[in-house]
């Protein structure tokens, strides 16, 4: 059941995006209203996505071409978080990075110097790499296992992303690769952990009672939202199946169909 005196008393809405406010590159119908509607009341929004295929710039490019504008500071990013706990423990490392050039591009802008050159690495940074190669996981299995102690990081643990048929591999099942060849786990940034939700709540300015985090997978989006003591609001609108929720040991405080239902609370 929709609890509408909550969702009026958020101050600050984190809305994964793929299969919450859109899927693939179709925009859910109700996305542009309820995004107005949240600012008209004087609350925030901002998009908070583990996808680190893409930086900032793509996404904001991305949404401008499904009809919504955006600027950066709109963004919690799994990149922006990598960067921000790359800078706190491992600042300065050479990376190499098993991303796209995008993420690549983003780690730089940050002030890391990446490689290819595997003698000077000093951090292995794996993303959702959507121009993955062989090279790189040959790359990568070489320096874990010559190298057992190298910092190893991975931008987020999603196993899967949604697209309009269906799902393509993500990087915790690269991550789940690499595991058989080196027996190594990294050390995982995005949500499920709780700094996402939490770096973002310090940028607006908003306390956890008065902030959600919305979205369609329970082992992401939910167990983040939890983590960081926000109300976590699970939308039936993407990955999770009926089967999936009642079979988690983790429950949302919310479960709705869409976020729709957001829009017709605020309305």
């Amino acid at each position: 059941m929709v609890n509408y005196d909550t969702l009026r008393g958020i101050k600050l809405f984190l809305f994964d995006m793929d299969g919450t406010l859109y899927l693939g590159d179709r925009l859910f119908d109700f996305t542009p209203e309820l995004l107005d509607v949240i600012r008209s009341k004087g609350a925030k929004y901002m998009f908070m996505t583990n996808n680190s295929s893409k930086s900032v710039t793509d996404y904001i490019k991305k949404l401008a071409r499904l009809g919504i504008e955006s600027e950066y500071g709109d963004f919690i990013t799994s990149s922006q978080a990598t960067a921000y706990y790359l800078k706190k423990h491992h600042s300065g490392a050479t990376l190499y990075v098993c991303g796209t050039e995008s993420l690549k591009e983003e780690l730089r802008q940050n002030g890391f110097e990446v490689s290819e050159d595997l003698e000077k690495i000093e951090c292995i940074v794996m993303g959702f790499d959507t121009e993955l190669t062989f090279k790189k996981l040959h790359d990568v299995s070489y320096l874990l296992l010559t190298r057992p102690d190298i910092p190893y990081i991975a931008t987020n643990p999603d196993y899967v992303c949604p697209t309009e048929f269906g799902s393509v591999p993500d990087c915790g099942s690269v991550c789940d690769m690499l595991y058989n060849v080196s027996r190594r786990r990294p050390i995982v940034i995005g949500k499920p952990e709780p700094l996402m939700p939490q770096l973002a709540m310090e940028m607006a300015g908003v306390a956890r009672e008065q902030t959600a985090v919305i979205g369609d997978r329970i082992y992401t989006d939910i167990k983040s939202g939890l983590a960081s003591e926000a109300l976590a609001i699970l939308v039936m609108s993407g990955e999770t199946t009926r089967e999936i929720l009642d079979a988690s040991p983790e429950k949302p405080d919310m479960v709705l169909d869409s976020a729709k239902e957001i829009l017709e609370a605020l309305k």
